[in-house]
């Protein structure tokens, strides 16, 4: 089941790297020399761009919803939050996780399938959140400014990336420069783990659950080869950093869950369903639900797998059934029932798509990847107008998904709106970074929005957005 994984000790350590370097100090470290907070958001946008140039992000509702509600849970005890935090699954066989510059947090699927329990996700996660709170190494950010920001987030992305991405991004002497600051110290991690400790505490959540974390990678670690990264060398040595958590952990009282808690663990099984059966290798995932059936022929979670695996490769009739007989062990689940939904619009049901996704709606009014599917629905029917009502009341949610907008384009021109189709195709084509079309459409828009200030308003802003990349 399992690819030879890039060095696994790396997931943690090349974590640690990337959050300790953009961080200034918390409201209790104090450190003038910190890197502003307006230079680490616009930091923080060029490395994105950077890494979701060469990484896939996971692009499924219930996966960027639970890790999103488990980041922000943990997150809760923080006293002072510089940036709004966003949490992401990569779609990567490697154990690792980072936090970027800008409050961006990224875990790749490879260490999620790893984990047997939420307490060491957790962990792993709340360690990356302590080297935010703590804003470890702001001077050394500070005194590299002058370097350039997005120089500085193509440096940094590069180290994080490895392999040719690497060469590419950190050629020169200064990306030797800056990989030469990187000492960060003992008592940077240990700091982390403090903080990591203090989140998790009054969740219910074991901290215990990062000995255990360490352990599964360090087991792993380094497979395949001997080259260790030279600025991963200062990085405390596994027994060190594991004595100095099971110290801490003998102050530890266990306690009761809270309700959110025990609601994010009851969902954890289905969480590492989902990932598997959109980030393992069909082939590998099938064996592994197959392998599931074979201890409960009844279980709704490998049923659920086999379905997602068998849309993902067009195989619809199976689909169905695996999720019919999945939605058959847990009749009111949304995220089975949206996948059967989407399964039956991929396969000409609309009528059934249409039925589920209103019971999904009855469920949750807010659902967004409900009323997206249903939106579709509508449109594949010509009811132009239905569709219309519900990808307007999208593009009011965020985070908005950039197809909304090219929806929206689509059917403002079928209604002959053609101001705001051209708008919405703008926006469309800025987002997913074709600016020459994105220009043409909104110079169309802006010559067909007349005397409507509220639009022209909007054109200007993402007109003035355009040129401002450009220079």
């Amino acid at each position: 089941m399992n690819k030879m994984r890039r060095p696994l000790f790396c997931g943690i350590i090349v974590a640690c790297s990337l959050a300790i370097l953009f961080y200034g100090p918390s409201p209790l470290i104090s450190n003038t020399w910190a890197i502003s907070i307006e230079d680490e958001r616009k930091m923080g946008e060029e490395f994105m761009a950077q890494v979701l140039a060469q990484l896939q992000l996971v692009e499924d509702p219930f996966v960027n919803e639970y890790i999103n509600e488990l980041g922000h849970y943990l997150i809760t005890p923080l006293e002072t939050k510089s940036f709004p935090f966003q949490f992401y699954v990569i779609k990567d066989n490697t154990l690792n996780a980072f936090a970027a510059p800008g409050g961006h947090i990224f875990v790749f699927s490879g260490l999620i399938e790893a984990m047997d329990q939420l307490d060491e996700l957790a962990a792993v996660i709340s360690h990356e959140i302590g080297h935010i709170a703590a804003r470890h190494l702001s001077q050394r950010i500070e005194q590299s400014k002058y370097i350039g920001i997005a120089t500085l987030a193509g440096i940094l992305a590069g180290m994080f990336l490895g392999g040719e991405a690497a060469g590419a991004l950190m050629t020169g002497s200064i990306a030797a420069g800056m990989q030469a600051q990187l000492h960060y110290s003992r008592e940077d991690e240990r700091q982390a783990d403090q903080h990591s400790y203090k989140y998790m505490e009054p969740t219910g959540f074991d901290p215990g659950g990062m000995v255990r974390a360490l352990n599964k990678i360090q087991k792993g670690s380094y497979l395949g080869t001997s080259k260790i990264p030279a600025y991963l060398l200062t990085h405390p040595t596994g027994p060190e950093r594991i004595s100095n958590l099971e110290s801490m952990l003998t102050q530890y009282t266990p306690r009761p869950l809270s309700r959110e808690a025990a609601l994010l663990e009851s969902r954890f099984a289905q969480f590492k369903t989902v990932v598997t059966a959109k980030c393992l290798d069909p082939r590998d995932a099938e064996r592994v639900f197959k392998k599931e059936l074979e201890k409960d022929a009844a279980g709704p979670l490998p049923h659920f797998g086999l379905g997602m695996v068998y849309m993902e490769q067009s195989r619809y009739d199976l689909a169905i059934d695996e999720l019919k007989r999945s939605l058959a062990g847990r009749p009111d689940d949304i995220p089975i029932m949206r996948t059967l939904a989407e399964t039956y619009q991929m396969n000409g049901q609309d009528k059934e798509a249409e039925a589920l996704l209103e019971k999904v709606l009855s469920l949750d009014h807010g659902d967004k990847a409900a009323l997206f599917l249903l939106g579709i629905t509508y449109e594949g029917a010509g009811r132009n107008r239905d569709a219309l009502r519900l990808f307007e009341k999208l593009s009011y949610l965020p985070p908005v998904r950039n197809d909304v907008f090219y929806h929206l384009g689509l059917l403002y021109g079928r209604e002959n709106r053609l101001a705001l189709a051209h708008y919405n195709f703008g926006v469309y084509f800025k987002n997913v970074g074709q600016p020459q079309k994105a220009q043409f459409h909104l110079k169309k828009a802006k010559d067909l929005a007349g005397g409507d200030p509220s639009l022209q308003r909007k054109i200007q802003k993402e007109t003035e957005f355009l040129e401002r990349k450009e220079t």
